[in-house]
């Protein structure tokens, strides 16, 4: 299960994740709860923060796997973790000033989703330099992992300490946060990187790209159906928060209990799939798709906070088998000197939606009530893994009349 661990170059940056992506929860939880209490509830100033951190993505997140190709991932990953620190110590500071007002937060969620940009296709396409290819499943699996036991950790402790010294202090704590991550970069040893060549600078790469991934039907089927699901089934952020405090009229710690058991679930998921996941195929998407709009939709039905919190596990453990499966099967298909465009229109389609679907949510929320924003993105879920499995089968068919078609034999004589 923890194969690539024996890697130091992996395990180093393995640790520098753990630290890091706990402080990035917390900030997470504090900054839903400040805008909540800026806005004095609005479901849709929250939606508004969420999509505008996840706009940049949208409009720009494409050039980041440019960049990605062209250039040493280290390197890059030692900038962009810097500039989110800075960040963090900017919302930091004026949160604990009394000078924070929600379109600060609007243009600090910005930035951050700029530096996001540039930081998620190298950070993605940099597992591979570090691991072999036979263990890039087990390494992103880990890499799941690493990332939900922070989310797991980091809101329940973000609520504790909301509810005892204010939002301020957890803005400061990530911010120093980033330095294991810059550390653990520093400390590699380059030698023992699997280095590919950075693509030359040359017109028409983004293109490329697109070209790449259009001719390829199955990359094409597991970004239609990761786009939908994100798009409406993952906005947890917004979702959570809003029935936390408006149909529960629970507390920032109460909140960050109900992150931690999403979480919860993610980090089994996660770990589930670092132990079996190993080249997956996309009925297995298809099928956890179901699964997980089924248990979203039962969640937002639950009638009480403890019922509400249960229902999280499973549909945390869904929602990362789907996520791990996706992603390594984007990495596993793709040729090296295309991985961080690749992977950058991946992550354009899990996180870019989300300037369309946070927003709509936020609205739905506000006026139909938190639990149907749940309710409905359960099943938009459903129905897109339907649809696409749909298709899938429908092409598996077509091939197979194609190949009984030339077995078949022909007829003798002219």
């Amino acid at each position: 299960m923890f194969r690539s661990l024996r890697v130091r170059n992996y395990r180093l940056y393995a640790a520098g994740q753990v630290v890091s992506n706990t402080g990035t929860w917390m900030q997470r939880v504090a900054q839903d709860w400040l805008v909540l209490d800026l806005a004095h509830g609005s479901g849709t100033a929250l939606g508004i923060t969420t999509g505008l951190q996840f706009l940049p993505m949208l409009l720009f997140g494409l050039w980041g796997g440019v960049i990605a190709d062209r250039y040493p991932k280290r390197r890059i990953l030692l900038v962009t973790q810097v500039s989110m620190g800075l960040l963090a110590l900017v919302l930091g500071v004026l949160s604990m000033t009394g000078s924070a007002q929600v379109w600060h937060v609007y243009l600090l969620a910005f930035g951050l989703g700029v530096a996001t940009v540039v930081d998620n296709p190298a950070r993605q396409s940099f597992v591979v330099e570090m691991v072999d290819k036979r263990d890039l499943p087990n390494a992103i699996a880990l890499n799941s992992a690493t990332f939900n036991g922070a989310r797991l950790l980091g809101p329940a402790v973000a609520g504790v300490l909301i509810a005892l010294i204010g939002t301020g202090p957890v803005f400061l704590v990530n911010a120093a946060s980033f330095g294991a991550v810059l550390f653990s970069l520093y400390a590699m040893r380059s030698a023992e990187l699997h280095d590919v060549a950075p693509v030359k600078r040359a017109k028409g790469q983004l293109r490329e790209g697109l070209r790449y991934v259009r001719g390829r039907r199955d990359l094409m089927l597991v970004l239609i159906l990761v786009g939908f699901l994100a798009m409406f089934g993952m906005n947890f952020n917004t979702t959570v928060a809003l029935i936390a405090k408006e149909v529960f009229h629970t507390d920032a710690s109460a909140f960050g209990l109900a992150s931690s058991m999403l979480a919860l679930g993610a980090l089994s998921g996660a770990l589930l799939a670092a132990r079996r996941v190993a080249r997956p195929r996309l009925r297995l998407l298809v099928a956890m798709g179901v699964v997980f709009g089924a248990l979203e939709v039962a969640t937002g039905l639950m009638p009480t906070y403890w019922s509400f919190l249960a229902l999280l596990v499973p549909t945390g453990i869904a929602m990362m088998t789907i996520t791990t499966a996706a992603n390594a099967t984007m990495q596993l298909g793709v040729s090296p000197e295309m991985r961080g465009r690749v992977m950058a229109l991946y992550m354009l389609v899990f996180l870019g939606t989300n300037p369309v679907g946070a927003p709509a949510i936020g609205w739905l929320a506000e006026h139909f009530g938190a639990r149907t924003s749940l309710v409905l993105g359960g099943l938009v879920s459903i129905l897109a893994a339907l649809a696409v499995g749909a298709v899938a089968a429908r092409g598996r068919t077509g091939e197979s009349r194609a190949l009984a078609r030339l077995r078949r034999p022909r007829p003798a004589g002219g």
